[in-house]
């Protein structure tokens, strides 16, 4: 039987179209699992390691979380605008014209989603690794197999990918959730050890609380791919803003309650020196099973952001490829499954050519800065389009205006001056990965490339 169809714009008959298929929790879980990977469950050492005490980072995770959540606010105002495919490439063509909208496309496509769905498959295959012995090629080959695995369950359909993610999301939530529980209930008085460390040498507090940001931001990172898929979200204008506020706050609060039992259950040298805190953590009080669900967990917690990671940077290729500023043929929308296929089978093809090349961490390190430059760029078209396009409906207009989209382009400034300073190889790369994308548009137009109806 043929499914009823909601689309997200008005199509010749014989042009299928994509599908609002997405509920709030769908969507919610995107934001969720996209944003718990890895990194929670192992860049708590590095951040101890560069702030010295507890208190010192719990606040880089609390003022990481902050900056997400403002940055998430601001982004909801303009997803409740444009809820359409394509999401922060579309908000950044409307604000600031197509070369800026194509870079930040361009660095998704070549660096940032498929370097990162790179570095959780490799991740996760590295955990597996730890319950079945693998070799390198073997390793590879589950990573691939796993990106190959993912790209065919969304290439079927939203739905499939949205339910798939969902199930994800719920199991690592619960299980987050569970272990903060047990190891508050189950260890009783505080760990021995000092109380602090100290600062790497040569290092102020502030420059050393602004990489322990980096490693942060790595673990708060995902939450804008929700608006990618803001063409298939039923009652977007609604429900796009809240996903985006009650994913990224659900996180904040999950990160926080983790990081607290991990000081609680562990002394600060320990927490330093365990490169996986969150099994080092669990085996202290539940043994080696506790060590073994958290490598479970990490491998369902990759999973998930594999999945959430490939169903949402299509769209964007999608919107690009419809503006002329990609290959036409990613604009194709299967017409029995209604997704962006030879998008997700492009972007799956250069992932796993990543993983089997090596090069997927390097990638995705340079591209952190160049992120957060278009983060920035984007909380500032809030206000460049209050200015620009007053007369745009606005279902959803940011709390504490302009003060909490300039409050994040603030800090997201000092963020990028720090990374200049302290990380000169890897923002240096990643301006030079946008610089390169530069001509390439030029070439597009060139081209004559039209948009695809």
């Amino acid at each position: 039987m043929e499914r009823t169809l909601t689309t997200e714009a008005r199509r010749p008959a014989e042009q299928p179209a994509l599908v609002r298929a997405l509920g709030l929790w769908e969507t919610s879980a995107i934001v969720v699992g996209i944003m718990i990977g890895t990194a929670i469950f192992l860049v708590p050492a590095d951040i101890t390691r560069q702030v010295g005490s507890p208190r010192a980072a719990l606040a880089v995770w609390l003022v990481g979380g902050l900056l997400s959540l403002l940055g998430a606010l601001s982004f909801a105002e303009l997803a409740a605008m444009f809820p359409h495919s394509g999401g922060q490439y579309v908000f950044l063509r409307e604000a600031y014209g197509p070369l800026v909208a194509f870079l930040c496309g361009w660095s998704f496509f070549v660096s940032a989603q498929t370097g990162g769905i790179s570095v959780l498959a490799v991740g996760f295959a590295e955990y597996l690794g730890e319950l079945v012995p693998l070799s390198p090629w073997e390793l590879k080959a589950a990573a691939a197999g796993a990106i190959a695995a993912f790209t065919a369950i969304n290439y079927l359909g939203v739905r499939e990918g949205g339910a798939v993610q969902s199930l994800l999301t719920g199991f690592k939530t619960a299980a987050v959730a569970g272990l903060i529980i047990l190891g508050f209930a189950l260890v009783r008085g505080t760990p021995g050890g000092v109380p602090s460390l100290p600062l790497p040498k040569g290092s102020s507090f502030a420059a050393s609380f602004g990489v322990a940001l980096v490693a942060a931001f790595w673990a708060y990172e995902g939450w804008n791919c929700a608006t990618f898929v803001g063409g298939e979200v039923k009652h977007a204008e609604r429900n796009l803003p809240l996903a985006l506020i009650l994913g990224t706050s659900a996180v904040i609060a999950l990160y926080l309650g983790l990081n607290l039992v991990y000081y609680h259950v562990l002394s600060v040298p320990e927490v330093a020196q365990s490169p996986r805190v969150a099994a080092a953590m669990a085996a202290r009080f539940l043994g080696r099973p506790g060590a073994l669900f958290v490598t479970w967990l990490i491998i369902a917690s990759t999973l998930g952001s594999v999945n959430g990671s490939v169903l949402a940077a299509p769209r964007v290729y999608y919107a690009m490829a419809k503006d002329g500023v990609f290959f036409r043929w990613c604009a194709v929308v299967h017409p029995r499954f209604r997704t962006p296929h030879l998008a997700l089978l492009l972007q799956g093809a250069l992932a796993i050519l990543l993983v089997l090349l090596g090069t997927y961490e390097q990638l995705y390190t340079y591209v952190i800065f160049a992120a957060w430059a278009f983060y920035a760029l984007t909380a500032l078209a809030v206000v460049v389009l209050r200015r620009k396009r007053p007369d745009l409906p606005r279902p959803y207009r940011v709390w504490g205006y302009p003060v909490v989209p300039l409050a994040f382009v603030a800090a997201a400034t000092w963020f990028l001056g720090n990374m200049l300073v302290q990380k000169p190889t890897e923002a240096g790369w990643g301006c030079l990965i946008l610089l390169a994308g530069i001509p390439v548009y030029f070439v597009w137009k060139k081209r004559g490339v039209r948009k695809s109806v």
